[in-house]
């Protein structure tokens, strides 16, 4: 951040269309659920389960920020674009092909066109990532947030969702104020295209929006058709990212999560069935 940044509301337009954009994927996947996919390694069948879960994803986010900070220091870019354009182009794929079936399964006679329209969105991905760059890549970083957001919560446990937020809340502050993120941070995100988005003075690692559609993915999908969790917690996110901002006005690096998740968190299951 610069010594002039002051925290205004124009900021939360990429957060908001994250999380509006990754509802209307919820929506897509509540009539059209998704094949069964394993992204967590324990079920919630055992009380130990969304512990085991947590400290599966913190470890993971933990490792992959650890070898980008080596690779950064090691001045290994050609390294750094294959393995984030492995990823991204992954995730843009998987993603396409899930949610495209389940828009053309209201047409089936149609949905011999999800295989190529999704290698066809999946190529303009990669375009606006690591071609055109600047508003086509913003844009494309904040619609993949809402989207791998939805498909985490859609493919995990509510319980192991929760937890796993949590411990990603603890885990977000100490990697940026003593961790290998906040080294990547001071060094410049913009090093590391497609994982993190700039808007106007500010820039926002993609993992900050990934969960915070996790979150209201996840009190959809859990309390539906009571749509109010899921709303209030989109206002509880909102809220603490503009409190981030006021932290950044002082700081100039701060954790995108811990704030958001937290007043997400709690407004969702303050309006839920389970209070």
């Amino acid at each position: 951040m610069g010594d002039n940044f002051s925290a205004q509301l124009v900021y939360l337009v990429p957060v908001l269309v994250s999380l509006l954009f990754g509802v209307g994927c919820a929506y897509l996947l509540l009539s059209q659920p998704p094949p069964p996919i394993v992204v967590t390694p324990f079920s919630d069948n055992s009380p130990s389960a969304p512990i085991g879960n947590a400290f599966y994803f913190v470890v993971l986010l933990a490792l992959s920020a650890t070898i980008f900070y080596i690779l950064l220091k090691r001045k290994s870019r050609k390294l750094i674009f294959v393995l984030i354009a492995l990823a991204l182009t992954s995730a843009s794929l998987m993603l396409s092909l899930t949610y495209l079936s389940a828009l053309f399964a209201y047409v089936p006679e149609w949905d011999v066109l999800v295989l190529p329209l999704s290698i066809l969105l999946t190529v303009i991905f990669d375009l606006c990532i690591f071609k055109l760059g600047g508003k086509a890549r913003n844009a494309a970083v904040v619609l993949l947030g809402g989207g791998l957001g939805v498909f985490f919560s859609a493919s995990i446990p509510f319980l192991s969702t929760v937890v796993i937020l949590v411990f990603l809340t603890v885990y977000d502050l100490f990697a940026v104020y003593y961790g290998p993120v906040g080294k990547i941070a001071h060094s410049g995100l913009d090093q590391l295209q497609g994982l993190s988005y700039s808007f106007k003075a500010v820039q926002m690692g993609l993992g900050d929006l990934v969960f915070y559609s996790m979150l209201t993915g996840s009190m959809l999908f859990k309390f539906q058709p009571n749509l109010l969790p899921c709303f209030v917690s989109i206002i509880g996110i909102t809220v603490g990212a503009y409190l981030t901002l006021l932290m950044l006005e002082k700081k100039g690096i701060f954790p995108g999560l811990p704030i958001p998740i937290v007043l997400g968190l709690a407004a969702g299951f303050l309006m839920s069935p389970l209070v």
